[in-house]
């Protein structure tokens, strides 16, 4: 029975609505670009990484908090429709549902301006009341797009009862070591790589240098991703780019995201850490071929198709 609930997948952090607009490229300060396309899409970090895994044929659990408004509902019935379970999301009647406003240029490229509301607000005091459900998880899957004393106490939590902390260390912020020697695995990008270490993971020497410094925190693997170059693997016993898949960028807004969730579900799965990457390369791969955040997560068959069929 526990071997069976062990494999859930539980992710805490934010919930958002993206409104996105689709231009030309992206405003200088003081610039208005006219002619753009609008759409809003279900958005957060943690949400994208949730729905992220469920789509990769994971059960999830997602802890987090949104407004009591038409944005947390829709939002809460977007996890229901991909089978997440929303039975710990808390409604805030305190605060608004967290808004992201972001711009798409031609090249997939993004910008992002965050309002939290309610994500600002999920507290240490919401992880205790949750944490028979950290409890009971194969891995825990974090952001930084929630307060950072939430996040210090459910990495607590799972550590104390050998569960596999995954911290997606962004948006990049400096991190204390008692947290990160509680993480199992870290997935910054280079620019959150750079904050944590000082080292700009620039070229190889480079990223082992900061893949190392990490490591030397207690985190059991470093993954760096390196956008349409892969991500650079690091363990204590290995240290290897693993390329990532050619496609045409689209949006490149959730790539990070789905990369972690699919990420997480190959690793509850049991796939080594390489394996894991390539797994997660895969889907990050199909998603910026596709506009949106959740919208573009693709599902398992898909991301087995690209594994079998498309090389580098």
């Amino acid at each position: 029975m526990i071997e069976a609930i062990r494999t859930r997948i539980v992710v805490i952090g934010s919930s958002n609505t993206d409104m996105i607009i689709k231009a030309d490229h992206i405003p200088q300060p003081g610039e208005t670009v006219i002619g753009g396309e609008f759409l809003t899409a279900a958005g957060g970090k943690g949400a994208n990484q949730a729905v992220a895994a469920a789509r990769a044929d994971r059960d999830v659990v997602f802890i987090g908090r949104v407004g009591a408004d038409v944005f947390g509902q829709r939002a809460i019935e977007g996890f229901a429709h991909d089978g997440i379970d929303t039975d710990y999301i808390i409604k805030d009647k305190e605060a608004p549902s967290g808004i992201a406003l972001i711009t798409v240029s031609a090249d997939g490229e993004n910008s992002i301006a965050v309002a939290s509301g309610a994500n600002a607000r999920l507290s240490p005091a919401d992880i205790e009341n949750v944490a028979d459900i950290i409890i009971s998880a194969s891995v825990l899957l974090m952001q930084l797009e929630i307060p950072i004393e939430t996040v210090r106490r459910a990495a607590q939590i799972a550590r104390a009862h050998d569960v596999r902390v995954i911290l997606n260390p962004a948006p990049a912020q400096p991190l204390d070591d008692l947290l990160l020697s509680r993480v199992s695995v870290l997935t910054p990008n280079e620019t959150e790589a750079e904050m944590l270490t000082g080292i700009k993971p620039a070229d190889p020497a480079a990223m082992s240098r900061a893949a190392s410094s990490l490591l030397s925190k207690g985190i059991e693997a470093v993954l760096i991703t390196l956008g349409a170059q892969g991500v650079f693997v690091a363990t204590s016993s290995l240290q290897e780019l693993v390329p990532a898949f050619r496609v045409k960028a689209i949006d490149t807004t959730a790539a990070g995201d789905e990369f972690n969730g699919a990420l997480a579900v190959a690793l509850s799965e049991n796939k080594s850490i390489v394996d894991a990457a390539r797994f997660a390369n895969a889907a990050a791969a199909l998603s910026v071929a596709k506009l949106g955040a959740q919208t573009s997560a693709p599902y398992r068959a898909e991301i087995e198709y690209l594994l079998a069929n498309f090389s580098y």
